[in-house]
């Protein structure tokens, strides 16, 4: 009798072990993905701080293109007054929608090409975007090894039992594979 209350006390003991550290393990890998996104957001406002005073420098040069800065404007404050993860997401494939186009006129304008204040444009922002795309590649890592965990077996009951819940992957946004099309 003895021996067996002392197996069943080891037993609860393991189980109530496994249960704390599951859950610790959870939530250092939530507050992962809440950290790897908060890194792309950061990525978004160097793109929202650097970009509209690169493109003020190049406004003179490039009149034709006003639809380009204002659709940037619009993304930005869309961005600004965002609360979810897929409204900001959103908002950023908005931005990333006029960016590709400013890309593809001044790839289409060599004279364009040619000024100094455009070719920082086009590198800074080159840069911004290969910066917002590893951020979200982390992010969407982070995302992926917290869901494989609280979906396996015996983890998923501990998840099911203290509610972690899924988390939304970053998605692009519709059509976001087509080129966009510009025309004067």
């Amino acid at each position: 009798m003895k021996k067996t209350l002392i197996i069943i006390v080891i037993v609860i003991v393991l189980v109530l072990l496994y249960g704390w550290s599951s859950y610790n393990g959870l939530v250092v890998m939530k507050e992962a993905a809440t950290a790897q996104w908060q890194q792309v957001e950061t990525q978004y406002q160097r793109r929202f701080d650097l970009i509209p005073n690169l493109v003020e420098s190049v406004k003179g040069t490039m009149k034709q293109e006003q639809t380009v800065f204002t659709a940037i404007a619009d993304a930005r404050t869309k961005y600004s007054g965002a609360s979810t993860v897929n409204e900001k997401s959103a908002a950023a494939g908005q931005v990333e929608t006029a960016l590709s186009r400013l890309l593809v006129v001044m790839e289409n304008y060599p004279t364009l090409k040619s000024s100094e204040a455009v070719q920082n444009l086009m590198t800074q922002i080159e840069g911004t975007e290969n910066r917002v795309s590893v951020e979200r590649q982390r992010f969407n890592d982070a995302v992926r090894s917290y869901e494989v965990t609280i979906k396996r077996f015996p983890r998923s009951i501990v998840a099911s039992m203290f509610g972690f819940e899924d988390l939304s992957y970053f998605q692009s946004e519709t059509g976001a594979e087509n080129a966009p099309q510009v025309k004067f």
